[in-house]
């Protein structure tokens, strides 16, 4: 398993804790044997979080879905970790910030 990877399903661990609903399913998806769901599901995700302004769709479905199309396209990794702890150390910079006042 390479470095991107190893962190890429580090993301997937984080996403599991966070929302322990979906530690099951997304167990199951991350699997070989799911790539058959796996990338429908990611294209169908981004659409829905492109068309996040419609009621039920939203934002959290354009990242989860490049995460589930990362598993399979191996470019795809180096910049969404990137993104991803780059986003992470705003968050964590701006929740400080906002501590701070």
């Amino acid at each position: 398993m390479s470095k991107e990877n190893a962190r890429l399903h580090r993301q997937f661990d984080r996403i599991g804790r966070a929302v322990p609903a979906s530690t099951g399913f997304l167990n199951w998806v991350r699997q070989p044997s799911s790539r058959w769901v796996r990338i429908p599901l990611g294209i169908v995700l981004i659409l829905g979080g492109v068309f996040s302004f419609l009621p039920i769709l939203g934002v959290w479905m354009l990242p989860l879905g490049l995460f589930l199309l990362a598993l399979d396209l191996p470019f795809l990794q180096g910049p969404l970790n990137r993104l991803t702890l780059w986003a992470q150390r705003k968050w964590t910079n701006w929740r400080r910030s906002r501590r701070k006042s």
